[in-house]
């Protein structure tokens, strides 16, 4: 299998200017960026070595294909090696420019907050939830209670002519009911009347 070899692993150093000797930011800054690239090789370094690694994992010890991965693994570890010995230099280089005055520049205090703290805002907040939400829920059940008492009652006047309504209902139909009870009544008179017809028909039969 075909390995791609890597490059060689460059330290970066700061560049001076075309002017001559750079400032001590400028030495400082470029021991940082130094600092920065060869943790990002290193990093690079080690997700290349994991690859390797789980490649070996996967191929049988009889293979030949895993001698050419163990070159390169060892090659990877030498590399390692080197970038860690040239962080090791980079921090006491850095730690060398950083003592030059003026060579870390102050970062300049934070600007004051304006407004209240941010105390008074968790604390109005607790107070609106504690406070001032029970009262909108109890005037809101307060409103509609009102709503429903308003929709509920009826005028006086519509109450008074449903009341009369009722009462000339109610007049009507005892007035029916006495009626029905005299039909009923003539009806029971005139079959009874022909009942008596009839044995009086029937007696005089008899008799003659």
């Amino acid at each position: 299998m075909p390995q791609t070899p890597l490059p060689p692993v460059q330290p970066v150093a700061p560049v001076a200017t075309a002017r001559g000797t750079p400032s001590p930011s400028a030495v400082y800054e470029g021991f940082r960026a130094q600092r920065r690239e060869l943790s990002n090789q290193l990093n690079d370094l080690e997700d290349t070595r994991r690859g390797i690694t789980s490649q070996l994992e996967e191929l049988d010890p009889a293979n030949t294909d895993r001698k050419p991965l163990e070159n390169r693994l060892t090659d990877i570890d030498t590399r390692i090696k080197a970038v860690d010995q040239m962080l090791a230099g980079n921090a006491a280089q850095l730690a060398q420019a950083a003592a030059v005055p003026g060579a870390v520049v102050e970062q300049p205090p934070p600007a004051p907050r304006q407004g209240p703290p941010e105390e008074a805002w968790v604390l109005g907040g607790i107070f609106l939830i504690v406070a001032v939400f029970p009262l909108s829920v109890a005037f809101a059940r307060r409103i509609w209670r009102r709503s429903a008492a308003a929709v509920t009652s009826l005028p006086r006047d519509i109450a008074d002519r449903l009341q009369r309504m009722e009462q000339a209902i109610e007049a009507t139909a005892v007035e029916v009911e006495r009626i029905g009870e005299g039909q009923r009544f003539i009806t029971r008179l005139f079959t009874e009347g022909e009942k008596v017809k009839a044995i009086g028909a029937k007696s005089a039969e008899r008799n003659s």
